[in-house]
């Protein structure tokens, strides 16, 4: 017993081996472009499967993937940039350095968003059916992509002596608190949260393939919003590196806005028993449309 207790506290101390993943001469792979890149590959296989199964044209989702890429990670990074432009109006060349983190999520879904909405308006599809094909994958992007942070050594909670402590060396440490050495690993927590909602949004997609009562279109999308949101409210509370809006956190200010819309969405389909329009093309219909 107590060489289990011994054992147990360096079982869960997380030490980063560095960002890089591969250098081979001049070319450098980082694992946080390696991870985002996993991350788009099985996001767009997994939601192309899912179409499938709605009977739903693949094709559609890998056209959407191209506009979401393009939209979502220069948003993602200007949203970041923006919040801390006190820091990259001394270093403007770190601007477009995105191999080296610091780029935010919230900014990625609102840019995603955009694009979808615009995408949806130009192919005249559902906009809501493509959000809950698309819930999913985004959810498993994110548990995989928070993995980077724990290579980057960044975007860890507050000091803390649990048994998963995560060690971030010196020179990435706040300069309050240099003299600690464990902080609370926040990237696990929202991976393994995020994977709790992946898993969720999965059941309640299959559910409906089981001769169960079909959910409306949006649910996944709401769920997503929410359970996502209500996640990242309390471990967005630990993290030392938050972007701040005066003295806000601005991560906790949008998730609060996410969970109050993602439950409306909800009240709005199941209380209020409205509707969210679901026209899409299917694969046959994609072929009779190319015909005319």
């Amino acid at each position: 017993m107590a060489l289990a207790v011994s054992v147990l506290p360096l079982a869960f101390q997380f030490t980063s081996p560095g960002p890089i993943f591969v250098k081979i001469g001049p070319i450098t792979i980082r694992w946080y472009g390696l991870l985002i890149a996993t991350a788009v590959l099985i996001g767009v296989t997994l939601s192309q499967y899912l179409a499938k199964r709605r009977n739903v044209n693949p094709e559609l989702i890998g056209d959407l993937s191209i506009w979401l890429v393009i939209a979502a990670i220069p948003a993602a990074r200007l949203y970041y940039v923006l919040f801390e432009w006190s820091e990259y109006a001394r270093h403007p060349e770190r601007i477009i350095a995105i191999w080296q983190g610091g780029i935010a999520i919230h900014g990625a879904i609102l840019g995603g968003l955009v694009a979808s909405i615009i995408f949806a308006k130009v192919k005249r599809v559902s906009f809501w059916q493509l959000a809950d094909l698309v819930s999913p994958s985004l959810i498993l992007g994110q548990a995989i992509g928070r993995w980077g942070n724990f290579f980057n050594s960044e975007a860890f909670g507050a000091p803390t002596n649990l048994p998963w402590k995560l060690y971030i060396p010196p020179e990435r440490r706040p300069p309050d608190l240099i003299g600690f050495e464990y902080f609370h690993p926040t990237f696990l927590y929202e991976s393994l949260w995020d994977l709790m909602v992946f898993a969720l949004l999965i059941f309640l997609f299959f559910r409906d393939l089981r001769g169960k009562p079909r959910l409306k279109t949006g649910t996944l999308f709401m769920v997503y919003l929410a359970a996502y949101s209500l996640g990242r409210l309390w471990i967005e509370g630990l993290r030392t590196d938050s972007l701040m809006l005066g003295p806000l956190r601005i991560a906790q200010v949008i998730s609060f806005i996410g969970i109050v819309l993602g439950l409306a969405g909800l009240s709005w389909l199941y209380i209020a028993k409205r509707s969210f329009p679901d026209v899409v093309y299917t694969s046959s219909q994609k072929e009779r449309q190319n015909s005319r």
